[in-house]
Parts: structure tokens; sequence; C-alpha cells
């Protein structure tokens, strides 16, 4: 592309050293230049791109796109207000704009994110529709995959996933959209059709610096869809009910315990983990692309929880817009297994061990409450208290335990710090566990506090018994949890058939090197 006809996407605010050039792509980290790219030089939150522009000319940039001239440096340099906003939109501009050729669909939420997404591609691709994906596990291009390295990678990344995506006839593409990417700009040109948001709790607030700020990025991706989109809320959610009003988008509401939404949820049964229920469309649905008539189905989950059935709810109402017959999506949903380590049931046998993420306070809350609505004798918890999240995050963690114990008759909690099985990043601070612990004490729960993990899930195996739920609940701290768990149970029962044991594990990428 000619260098000229790339920078009239942006607004260049001064030009040094103008020339005339050919060039072969974009580039923001200087160790990933290629010979005649231009580099974008982005601040971050560690670093900035300018201290690395000299190195990104000497591996081939021809020219740079600045926010400050950089002295001696003798190519073209374009100065902008933003480096990173210039990044989206250059990056968009390259690829020839792949979103505008994609039927694209952007879920945000503070949980469920990622189940929401896996659940919406297997209804897109049972419908016979080519599919990519973008999300926290996987990027996935038609019938290629490769792991994800971000929730949502940088835009120049992104736009070029999409390119791909378009170059393999990809008809519709699922993404996972994060606050973080939304404050940064990396969906910046992303051409979203259909969005959605779900739920809002406390998470990354470090970054954001407030709840405010957090909910101000995740509702960007309502606030700023266009009149020909669609927008999907829930009614059950406060903060996602209040952006009824404030987008142009055309807006479909769901709801479980809100019985006034455009398609809402009936007769639940949970009793068993694994959702039974009737979904209602209450209104004719009418979009730019077309009419979903008022109707009702019957939907059946094998993804076990409470939080599956609003996951689901949304998958259904995406599916329905992309002309998916009620057929195909309930046998979709009945077939979809799920995402590894959200409300995972990796054993079920005499008792059940469920494996969950038990990311923040929300997720925890739906969580607990989904098994407060299934028979169990006695539940036992072994929590991985959450490394390097800040004071903040885990007091509201254990406050929602503390909330859920005397409703699940939990009077005792084993806690690791699971020094081993976590990196530097995620090592739990003297100040974390304190307040952990104080919250526990407070509630007069007994906290068995455990350094290691596989001594804490050792305990709680010992007591298990007949008809308990065993749950696995913790982050990063966690990951390993199942693998260790079937380990000492394979241990404890030598006899159990080995291959049904593990199934759980075959195509986990967490905790299972």
């Amino acid at each position: 592309m000619e260098l000229t006809k790339l920078m009239d996407h942006i607004q260049i605010m001064d030009v040094k050293n103008h020339e005339q050039l050919e060039i072969t792509g974009l580039a923001y980290n200087s160790r990933k230049v290629e010979a005649g790219q231009v580099f974008v030089c982005v601040r971050g939150f560690k670093a900035d791109g300018h201290r690395f522009a000299g190195q990104a000319v000497e591996n081939g940039a021809v020219a740079l796109v600045v926010e400050e001239f950089i002295e001696d440096l003798n190519v073209p340099q374009y100065k902008v207000e933003s480096g990173r906003f210039a990044l989206a939109a250059l990056a968009d501009a390259f690829y020839a704009h792949p979103t505008s050729k994609l039927k694209t669909i952007g879920i945000t939420a503070t949980n469920g994110k990622t189940s929401t997404s896996f659940m919406t591609n297997a209804i897109l691709e049972n419908h016979g529709l080519k599919t990519g994906l973008m999300g926290t596990v996987v990027v996935k291009i038609g019938d290629y995959a490769e792991p994800s390295e971000l929730t949502t990678p940088e835009s120049l990344d992104l736009q070029r996933f999409f390119a791909q995506m378009v170059d393999a006839e990809v008809t519709h593409a699922t993404m996972e959209v994060s606050s973080s990417a939304l404050e940064l700009n990396r969906v910046g040109c992303v051409d979203f059709d259909i969005v959605t948001l779900n739920n809002i709790s406390r998470e990354h607030i470090d970054l954001h610096n407030s709840f405010e700020n957090y909910f101000e990025h995740k509702s960007s991706l309502i606030r700023h869809a266009g009149e020909d989109k669609v927008a999907i809320l829930n009614l059950d959610d406060e903060f996602s009910a209040s952006l009824i009003d404030k987008t142009k988008a055309t807006v479909i509401t769901i709801g479980v315990e809100n019985q006034t939404a455009d398609v809402i949820c009936r007769d639940l049964d949970l009793s068993t983990g694994r959702a039974n229920f009737i979904v209602e469309i209450t209104r004719d649905l009418v979009t730019e692309d077309i009419v979903i008539p008022k109707q009702q189905f019957n939907i059946e989950l094998s993804t076990p929880g409470f939080h599956s059935v609003y996951n689901s709810m949304v998958s259904i109402v995406i599916g329905l817009l992309c002309e998916v017959p009620v057929e195909t999506i309930q046998k979709s949903l009945y077939e979809f297994v799920g995402v590894e380590r959200r409300f995972e049931i990796i054993f079920e046998d005499d008792y059940k061990i469920i494996d969950d993420h038990f990311a923040n306070s929300g997720n925890i809350d739906i969580t607990l409450g989904t098994l407060e609505k299934m028979d169990f004798n006695r539940i036992s918890l072994v929590y991985a208290i959450r490394g390097d999240r800040g004071v903040t995050v885990n007091k509201e963690n254990a406050e929602a335990i503390a909330r859920w114990a005397p409703r699940l008759g939990i009077h005792e909690v084993v806690a690791t710090l699971s020094r081993s099985h976590v990196t530097q990043k995620d090592v739990v601070s003297d100040a974390e566990l304190a307040v952990f612990k104080e919250v526990m004490d407070q509630a007069g729960i007994h906290v068995h506090l455990y350094e290691e993990l596989p001594a804490a899930i050792e305990h709680s195996l010992k007591e298990v018994a007949e008809g308990d739920l065993l749950l696995l609940g913790g982050c990063q701290g966690m990951d390993f949890g199942a693998k260790i768990a079937l380990e000492q149970l394979e241990a404890i029962r030598p006899d159990m058939d080995k291959k049904k044991l593990f199934q759980p594990l075959e195509k986990r990428v967490a905790g299972n090197s």
C-alpha cells in the first residue's frame, strides 16, 4: 500500500521528512518489525513505543507514527494525537476493513464471556456456517485454531485475524470483548453487528481505577453501537438494563427473574445442576434484517449452572438473529458440554466434584446461587485465594462466600495459597491473605489454610462422603486443581476406569501440563 494513501485514514497533526513510499505492513512491537513496515509508537502502561523507534528503524521500519517527533531518525514521521487510536484505524484500513465483510458479534460481561462465545459459535457452526472465534481460550479461524494470548488482541493483531477470516471465507465471527480492550481502543474500528452486555460486577478495578470507569468502558460497546446494529441486554442486571435508552441500536432484552423482557425464561428446573426451561419470545422482534416471531420452545442444557441459563439466553437470541432454526439451537445447546473451569463437573459418581473459575464476587454469587438450587448432602469448599488482585477484590470475594455460607451450610473453608502452582504475577500477598481471614473470622467460618494446593485438596477428599459436593473454587491458583483432585482420586480408588476418570482433562488447556 502507498504510504500517503494509508495515512489518509487518520488525522495527521504534522509531518516530518515526508516521502512517497510503498509500505509492506504495520508494527507496534519494535522486535517484530519487518522491512518496509510502518512502526506505530504506542504509549503503554509499562513501556513507551517512542523509546523503541530507533530499534524499529534499524529492524527495517521505513516510517513512524508518533505523538511527538523523534530527533535523529531520518524517516517519514506522522504526528498524531494518540498512537493507540491511530494503530486501530490504520490496521483496519491496511486490511481493507475486514469486519465490514463479516457478521461480527461482540460479547462483553464481567462473567460468562467465554462460555457465551463458545455457545454462540457452536450454534452457528451447527447451522453449517463457517465461523471465527476470538477469546480467552482460543483464536479460531474456520478449521484452524491457536491458543489466545490476551482476552482481546492488540488492534493490529485483531484486524489481521479478521482479515484471515475473510480470506478463509468465514462469514460469522464471535468475539469476547474485555473492558481493557475497550479502554485501550483495541476494538476501535471493529464493525460489530450484534453486541451484548450480560452482567457487570467488580473486576479489573485496579486497571480502571474505579468501578465507574470500569462500567464506562464496558458499556461503551453498547453505547457506541449504531442504528443498524442490535444490542442484547439483560433486565436482571441493573447495569445492563440501564443501557436500554443509551444506545442507537435496536435493543432486545432477556430476563430470567424479570418477566417483562422480550425473551424470558420460564419453568426453570435446576434440580440436577443442569437447566431445563422454556424460552418465550413475548413479542415479534423486528430488526433491519429479520423479524423473529413471538413463540416459545424448550431448552435443555448440558452445561451446569444457573449462569449457563443467562449465557444460553444470549446465545439463543444471537442464533435467532443469524437465522438459525430453533431445532438447531436446541440441539446445539444440548450437545454443548461447556468451557473448562466454568462450573465444570469433573467427577460425578457417589459424590460430585465441580471446578469453577470463581474470579470475582459476581461470579461467586452465580456459582453458589446455582449450588443452592441443587440436591446434595453437604458442600466442601476448597478455595484458592486470588493473588495480586488487591485487597478490595479479595475482601469482596470473601464477603460473597460468607454471605452464602449459612444458606449452603458451609461452616468451614479449606483455603490455599497455591504457592507452587502460580506464577509471580498471581502470588497472594500478606494483605490479601489477611483480609480474607478477617472476613472469615467475622462470619464465624473456620479456615483450614494450606500453603500448597495438593494438601488442601487432599484434606477435602478425605472428608467427602456419598451425596456430597466438593467445589474447587479459584482463578489461577486453582488451575491445577482438577488434575490434582483426579490424580488423588485415582490413588484412593485404583480400580476406577482410568480413561473415564481423566476424560475431563483430555482437552484441557489450564493446569494440564
